[in-house]
């Protein structure tokens, strides 16, 4: 696929895991949004005018516990905030370079008292990238609290950048801040529109939105004009922050004031909206941005509200690689691939070299469409530009050929990882694990396994619990626990990790090993009311009801309050098991804990006590779940609808449907079976055929159910095209059925045409179609009918060979053959008294008369005696 990386010797640039990424040049920029040059004043810098009034004031959100990211995918795309790097991504070109000295970065003297030292901190190595006095100002400032003592050596010589870059290295908000009002203290330094774009950056990343609106209205007192990466850097830190309304509002503040987007706050704008999920908006910003560009028309604002022009993607304008990779995600995202694909050749025409993360995101893209055809060319075309692939786009393909179940490809794109001197990461073998543990490939699990061992790398818990489940479904059960011993043993797994072991077990069978993971977890304090659900639900599959009534009933007094999940586990397995009456208590008690906030534990047990013929029950409940509130879904009215045909109240069926009606559900496939048996069973053919119609719209359409339901009530009606027309249409999906036949064989007898009843009585029997009693039945009366008197009681004969007791219909047509062979009214009658007194030996004589009759043609002989 790719050609072989070489492979070299790395320790010379990496000392320690702390001096990662330290191969490029860390270039200061005033802001990861701007490139700015005191030489050129913004447009109207002269007056400046910050809008104060007809704005909403933004809100303040106080969770200090996200971690929002810095500049749009600063670390991926523009690893360094640098706007000079970001300039040389617009021509495809980027070099970064950094000196270093056997892993270990020297320190220069500064102007200060502090001697040249080594520093072993995580920033270390980027500090000592800025030169000067830079890193020992920095290493000060960490190491002493108080900022006068740590800023006395050079407190009379700082310069605007390097005071800009002592705010930006800060790691935290609150020492950042300190520093900058430090500095206004002072008196003695200038504190220009760049250092007031980092703090607004540095606390809008800390959501202190409180302070950003300070340091907005300071700007405004002191007459400090906004430039545009003011605003875009803004908009980045709103948007980022979840505010993207507030986010909007400085887009449009920063029209107000007569700027127009650059570049990079387009890029920002259009991160906001794929982000949330605005394809549209984005492409619409885009477009109209670009035209505006070009144009030099309206404000970017008036025109992305207003304006309807369509143009090409980027046209007359050079963009940067990292736009090309914006609108690339973008349209991707939105499934506009062939919009993706415009914007591929645009770049490549444009002398714009992709880069790793464009060809990732193309991969990732097409590979998600099943466009294999595209991954494989544009991994052909990553070659042809000499773009090494990374980790990522490995992890991409391995990924990508596991779900479509070409695991060998995908261990082949592991293993050329390996060999293009990349390290596998924690996704590379989480992804092939998942793959491996679901297809029961034991031996290469483990073997990946042992090579995550020997790098001491950790097993995930969604990875662990899946290898669990490899080794039952292997039927490697005491391998399963070994494994599963490991971690418990270990002391790392979580809760939610030892209840999808518990559900492992469970939900194959396995209850007590189920039972004993349940154990080990409370063994560590770590039971909740999660491991109580899913050891409920595996004694629910192991047909342990009683040990789940137990367990559910020993949760309080285990001070485990049952939540929603609990009570419906409980109740659900009972009831299909057949015990509502077990269950109905637990309704009850979910019901006064508040937990029921819809009919899905009414409509299982309705649903019980109606297949087990208790329909009182069912309807009292149903009545009980009304006097709650809780209303009935189409689920349930099925229920009720098709229990009342079933007991043949129709009546109190038909109430249902008008409650059905009269609450604006609507119909799925599941009621319109029902309501087509329930309209058979009265015979109303005008509103079966309306819902068969509707029926048949849907995705599954119509079953062979309810297409026999029309053919029997045509069949009733002797509407002889119109059931022929469903009969045909159902034999070319291929869904005819032995009912199906025997429908239109009562009809053609009934009709008198009896050719097209032998035709498919014959037809019935050629396919082995006749099983059931009532297709024995009426094939007999048609072989009785037409004088077909021997083929009639063979027909009865192989009904008894195959333990098919006959009814009454079938002496009734048998009692005509007799007759039909001279046998005596009397003679017959005689022979169903005898039946009716006993069973057995009167269905003996039934044999002994039709054979003694109708099989040695002694018709007239028999008399009965």
């Amino acid at each position: 696929m790719f050609s072989k990386a070489q492979c070299f010797d790395i320790s010379c640039f990496f000392q320690s895991p702390c001096h990662l990424h330290t191969s490029f040049t860390i270039r200061f920029s005033v802001s990861p949004l701007e490139t700015h040059d005191s030489s050129k004043k913004p447009r109207n810098s002269n007056v400046l005018e910050i809008p104060s009034k007809g704005h909403k004031k933004f809100r303040r959100l106080e969770k200090q516990n996200i971690n929002p990211s810095g500049a749009i995918d600063k670390l991926s795309k523009n690893p360094h905030d640098s706007v000079d790097e970001l300039a040389k991504l617009k021509s495809g070109k980027s070099q970064n370079h950094q000196n270093k000295i056997n892993g270990v970065v020297e320190l220069e003297g500064g102007r200060g008292n502090f001697p040249t030292k080594k520093l072993h901190t995580k920033c270390s190595t980027k500090w000592s990238s800025y030169g000067g006095c830079i890193p020992s100002i920095l290493l000060a400032l960490e190491s002493i609290s108080d900022l006068d003592e740590a800023f006395r050596p050079w407190e009379e010589s700082l310069s605007n950048k390097e005071r800009s870059i002592i705010l930006k290295e800060q790691s935290s908000w609150e020492r950042a801040l300190e520093i900058f009002e430090w500095f206004k203290k002072k008196g003695c330094y200038e504190l220009n529109v760049i250092h007031y774009n980092i703090m607004l950056r540095v606390l809008g990343k800390a959501r202190q939105w409180g302070e950003v609106e300070r340091l907005w209205d300071e700007m405004k007192a002191k007459r400090i004009a906004p430039i545009n990466s003011t605003y875009g850097t803004l908009i980045d830190v709103y948007s980022k922050g979840g505010l993207r309304e507030e986010a909007l509002v400085w887009l449009q503040r920063m029209n107000e004031q007569g700027m127009e987007p650059d570049e990079v706050t387009m890029g920002i704008v259009l991160q906001m909206y794929k982000k949330a999920g605005e394809f549209r908006k984005a492409e619409e910003f885009f477009k109209v941005w670009s035209l505006d560009k070009s144009k030099k028309g309206k404000s970017t604002l008036e025109s992305h509200r207003a304006s309807t022009i369509k143009v090409n993607s980027g046209a007359q304008l050079s963009l940067s690689l990292y736009t090309y990779n914006t609108l690339i995600d973008t349209y991707g995202k939105s499934g506009q691939l062939q919009e993706m694909s415009q914007t591929f050749q645009k770049m490549l025409g444009e002398g714009v070299i992709p880069d790793t993360i464009t060809f990732n995101t193309m991969i990732h893209i097409y590979g998600n469409a099943g466009r294999l055809e595209e991954v494989n060319k544009l991994v052909r075309k990553m070659k042809e530009l000499n773009r090494d692939p990374d980790t990522r786009t490995y992890n991409i393909l391995i990924s990508l050929y596991a779900k479509r179940d070409d695991i060998n490809l995908a261990f082949s794109y592991f293993a050329q990882m390996k060999q293009a001197c990349l390290q596998p990461d924690p996704v590379s073998y989480r992804t092939l694990l998942y793959a491996f543990s679901i297809r029961q490939m034991v031996f290469e699990a483990e073997m990946l396994i042992s090579e995550m061992d020997k790098r001491g790398l950790e097993m995930d818990e969604f990875t662990q619990s899946a290898l669990t489940r490899m080794y039952i479904d292997a039927g490697m059960l005491e391998k399963s626990w070994s494994w599963f011993e490991r971690f418990h043993f270990e002391g790392k797994m979580t809760s939610e990790c030892y209840s999808a072991n518990i559900d492992a077990y469970g939900e194959r069978g396995y209850v007590n090993e189920a039972e004993k993971v349940f154990v080990c977890c409370q063994e560590k304090n770590k039971i909740g009311v999660l491991e109580f659900n899913v050891m409920i639900k595996a004694y629910g599959i192991g047909k342990k009801y009683n040990k789940a009534c137990q367990l559910f009933d020993s949760m309080e007094k285990l001070g485990v309050l049952p939540d929603r999940c609990s009570y419906i586990s409980l109740i659900q397995s009972l009831a299909a098991a057949d015990l509502p009456h077990v269950a109905k208590p637990y309704l009850l008690k979910m019901q006064k804990a508040g937990l029921v906030n819809d009919c899905v534990p009414y409509c299982a047990l309705i649903s019980s006590f109606a297949k087990l013929g208790q329909l009182e029950l069912a309807k009292s409940l149903y009545k009980e779940m009304i006097n709650y509130n809780v209303q009935p879904d189409v689920v349930l009215y099925g229920v009720l609808i098709n229990a009342s045909a079933e007991s043949g109240n129709v009546t109190e069926a038909m109430d249902y449907v008008d409650a059905l009606k009269e609450a604006d559900l609507s119909l799925n496939d599941v009621i319109c079976n029902s309501l087509i048996k329930l309209y058979t069973k009265v015979g109303y053919l005008e509103e079966a055929l309306d819902t068969y119609k509707l029926l048949r719209s849907f995705e599954k359409g119509a079953d062979v159910y309810s297409s026999n339901c029309i053919i029997d009530l045509y069949s009733k009606r002797s509407m002889v095209r119109e059931a022929e027309e469903i009969f045909d249409d159902m034999q070319e999906r291929g869904e005819v059925n032995e009912f199906s036949y025997a429908m239109m064989l009562c009809m053609y007898k009934r009709v008198g045409r009896l050719d097209e009843a032998m035709e498919i009585a014959e037809k019935m029997q050629e396919l082995g179609l006749l099983t059931e009693l009532l297709s024995y039945n009426n094939v007999l009366a048609l072989f009785a009918v037409v004088g077909r008197l021997k083929e009639a009681v063979s027909i009865f004969k192989e009904m008894i060979s195959l333990e098919i007791e006959p009814d009454d219909a079938t002496y009734k047509s048998l009692g005509f053959v007799l007759v039909k062979s001279g046998v005596p009214k009397q003679a017959v009658a005689k022979l169903e008294v005898e039946r009716k007194k006993d069973t057995n030996s009167g269905l003996q004589a039934w044999v002994s008369a039709l054979t003694s009759v109708v099989c040695t043609d002694n018709y007239g002989d028999y008399d009965g005696d």
